[in-house]
């Protein structure tokens, strides 16, 4: 009997890129289409352009912090930011589920709108299709992003050498926590906000540092998934400790109470970035001096000694964080 489609083929773990590899890179596969970044460069005789397409569904359809009308903007303006471009133009297909109340669709669209401007990007063409009721989720969106290639760099995980160190600008998990609050599924609340936001100016902060390896934004699947993925590629280890990773008490208190971990947890406003040692105190201190990185934090290296996510913990133990087999919690990006 053929597999199954299940939701762990998008959680951004060993499934989902099995499904990538075995069927779409296996058919559609060219010299452009890479599926180690976020982002490509388009071939032009006078300008750096690039691309990125990315879906977005989420419930509830607002949630602290945001809506996924904001949220399809900045996430795919940061999916350029972090290959090394600047967000200049946008494509938005949107799929409506009869029953969707028409102020909310409205609502949503005015926070799209508002989140474009501040991002300086325009939304210049789209497409709009409604399913019958039940056939759908309330909306989702499809975007893609293309904007002009600002850095020079090529920010690959085949930079990257043992020694490096890796840096987050901001604490873990406060989206994927915040969409669990908003949810109320476990009689939880509280003020936790989403992290949604640009991470243009986090990166425009270091794109003239010689030594910057590798950037992502950890969305689905967590820091840990992004670090996976950099094992997989360089085949290199990664060691991260505990005691420097920025998480907040009220994210803390939720993964203790379900039993998550804030390291697989989607974040929407922050960069994991990979660079050369002697830059790292540099990048954080250029991180800092901005809203959206003032607890940018050195939280590992990577290793050449094994071949795993390896986390020192706060009592001074080791323990193996796994590569995401099965979906972990409901899509929350």
């Amino acid at each position: 009997m053929s597999e199954l489609i299940t939701l762990s083929h998008g959680n951004g773990g060993k499934r989902m890129r099995r499904l990538i590899n075995d069927v779409f890179i296996k058919y559609l596969s060219n010299d452009l289409l890479n599926a180690n970044t976020d982002a490509t460069l388009l071939p032009q005789q006078n300008a750096r352009l690039m691309t990125s397409v990315d879906g977005f569904t989420v419930q509830p359809v607002f949630f602290p912090g945001g809506d996924i009308g904001s949220l399809c903007v900045h996430g795919t303006v940061n999916d350029l930011a972090v290959s090394g471009a600047v967000a200049k133009f946008l494509t938005l297909g949107v799929i409506i589920e009869e029953g969707l109340p028409f102020d909310s669709l409205e609502k949503i669209v005015k926070s799209m709108a508002q989140t474009a401007d501040e991002c300086a990007v325009k939304i210049v063409c789209g497409d709009t299709k409604v399913v019958p009721r039940g056939q759908g989720s309330e909306v989702y969106f499809t975007t893609t992003g293309i904007g002009y290639k600002q850095s020079l760099v090529d920010y690959s995980m085949d930079n990257i050498k043992a020694g490096d160190k890796i840096i987050i600008s901001g604490s873990l998990g406060d989206h994927g926590a915040a969409i669990m609050l908003a949810r109320e599924e476990f009689g939880l609340c509280g003020n936790l906000q989403s992290d949604s936001a640009s991470v243009l100016p986090l990166c425009e902060a270091i794109y003239p540092l010689p030594g910057v390896r590798f950037m992502r934004d950890p969305t689905r699947g967590g820091v840990a998934t992004v670090l996976h993925e950099v094992i997989q590629s360089t085949g290199l280890g990664v060691q991260i400790n505990e005691s420097n990773i920025p998480v907040k008490g009220e994210v803390k208190l939720i993964c203790d109470m379900l039993g998550y971990e804030p390291y697989y947890l989607a974040n929407e406003g922050r960069v994991v970035a990979v660079v050369d040692a002697v830059i790292a105190e540099q990048v954080c201190l250029l991180w800092r001096q901005l809203p959206n990185g003032k607890s940018a934090a050195i939280m590992g290296e990577i290793s050449n000694q094994h071949q795993e996510l390896v986390l020192q913990t706060q009592l001074g133990g080791e323990r193996l964080l796994l590569e995401l087999s099965d979906e972990p919690l409901p899509r929350i990006c």
